[in-house]
């Protein structure tokens, strides 16, 4: 068995069968956790063996969680300043449920600070490299979850999605990366960011170990008012027959006649995409091109910017210096705080909180605020009104591979808007979707997206993993020869 390769089925049958113990599994990622730290996965390793025994599928499996989850006793983050040294007192749901289920927590992994980002590079802890090349960025904000589970240190790992930052560091690290339906996980325990848009999911090997992994983690929290009750595992209808779905894509959006010539990475993302389409209705799964309002689509990343900003200034309220975080300097209560929250937050973090007190502002509701939810709302009526005649929409995750540090920018650009931004809309309607690997470009892995209605994550799973199996890059990891 090689460890770095295998799903949570391959170490499950290891286990099982007596050819490795669980405190060997630990003990192996551990040592990769340190060895390639040159990435910065980790904010913290654990390099304790803790195990409580199970009878769950997870039982002794490594994972990684980001630092954005409470885990009582251990160290907190969210990679900010201003909670760099907070120990929580509780456990957030998901790291209890996995700690019951008897899995192994490896370490805490970096992310953009406070979760504010898509870059991987704003974290008080430095940047996150990715593993199929240092000189480009993983993406963000989950850029710690994301690379450990492309360097295969562990098999699977928790993030946080509020925009794509599950989704698009999965597809730039060529893992699969899934965010349910909006409650599906309890988010208790989770720092939020936009609570309206935040879900908690997953990175994993395989399409099969995203579903494994939810159905543990998955189900009603009476802490969290928000949760969903579940019925039934994932699992079951993995690999239920595909043939007559039907999926969609935004024609004008995936058209390469409709950019640049010359932009050859962008067009050759297109074309293998267009590739994989062909694929995919070699399984007998029905694609279809549709038009989508363009003015709406134009306008999903200002109605994102304007919600998860005005939400963000709201939860983040309490970190003042007083409650969490260093104490600040100064003569007053307002001083004190002034001071704490100037040096504990970095400028990209302070120039969001800024825009977010613009909009929440009495004057300027109705025109930003409100206008930006009514445009949400006309998203999700639109796409609901597509999924009662599809059963997904199917798209490129990125419209470019990974970018190189000095081009990786959280700065709105006209160039991609589209193709960059088309993610949110699962955040808008709480919709669940998935991103699997789907090839390369320039040696650098890139990714299809697929997103389903409301409540049906286990037809969007089903869907993926039939496509997965058609494509065959499950189990890529970075710096292997072979793919």
């Amino acid at each position: 068995m090689e460890y770095r390769k295998s799903t949570i089925l391959d170490l499950r049958k290891s286990l099982d069968n007596n050819e490795i113990t669980g405190e060997q599994l630990f003990e192996e990622a551990n040592k990769l956790a340190h060895n390639y730290q040159n990435i910065n996965s980790f904010v913290t390793i654990i390099d304790k063996y803790n195990h409580r025994k199970s009878n769950s599928i997870l039982d002794n499996i490594p994972y990684a969680l980001k630092d954005n989850f409470s885990t009582r006793g251990i160290l907190s983050t969210a990679c900010s300043n201003i909670l760099k040294d907070y120990v929580p007192v509780y456990d957030a749901t998901v790291y209890k449920k996995l700690k019951d289920s008897g899995a192994l927590l490896v370490g805490k992994t970096t992310l953009d600070e406070l979760a504010m980002g898509g870059t991987g590079t704003t974290g008080n802890t430095g940047i996150v490299k990715n593993p199929w090349d240092e000189t480009r960025a993983i993406g963000g904000s989950s850029a710690g979850s994301a690379s450990c589970v492309a360097l295969g240190i562990t098999p699977f790992s928790i993030g946080s999605d509020t925009g794509d930052s599950i989704r698009k560091p999965a597809a730039y690290g060529g893992v699969v990366g899934f965010k349910p339906t909006y409650g599906l996980i309890s988010r208790y325990g989770l720092f939020a960011f936009a609570s309206s848009l935040d879900h908690v999911g997953c990175f994993t090997r395989s399409v099969l170990d995203a579903a494994i992994v939810t159905d543990i983690i998955k189900g009603y929290d009476h802490h969290d008012m928000t949760s969903l009750k579940s019925v039934g595992k994932l699992q079951d209808s993995i690999n239920d027959e595909v043939k007559g779905r039907k999926l969609f894509y935004f024609k004008d959006v995936c058209d390469p006649n409709n950019y640049d010539k010359n932009d050859s990475e962008l067009i050759e993302v297109l074309n293998k995409f267009n590739e994989t389409i062909d694929k995919v209705k070699e399984l007998g799964i029905i694609v279809e091109e549709v038009e989508f309002p363009k003015e709406l689509l134009m306008a999903l990343y200002p109605t994102y910017m304007a919600i998860s900003c005005a939400e963000a200034t709201s939860n983040n309220s309490n970190l003042t210096g007083i409650q969490f975080g260093p104490r600040g300097e100064g003569n007053s209560i307002e001083e004190i705080m002034f001071d704490a929250r100037t040096k504990g937050f970095s400028e990209f973090i302070k120039r969001r909180f800024v825009l977010g007190s613009y909009i929440l502002q009495k004057e300027n509701q109705e025109k930003l605020f409100k206008n930006a939810q009514r445009v949400r709302r006309l998203v999700v009526d639109r796409m609901v009104e597509l999924f009662k005649t599809y059963d997904g929409l199917i798209m490129p995750t990125s419209g470019t591979i990974a970018p190189h540090f000095e081009d990786s920018s959280d700065k709105l650009s006209d160039k991609y808007l589209i193709l960059e931004n088309h993610l949110v809309i699962g955040n808008f309607g709480g919709f669940p979707s998935i991103s699997i690997p789907s090839g390369f470009v320039n040696k650098m892995p890139i990714s299809i997206n697929i997103t389903g209605n409301q409540n049906n994550d286990g037809l969007v799973l089903n869907i993926a993993n039939k496509i997965e199996e058609k494509l065959g890059y499950k189990g890529i990891i970075a710096g292997d020869d072979n793919v």
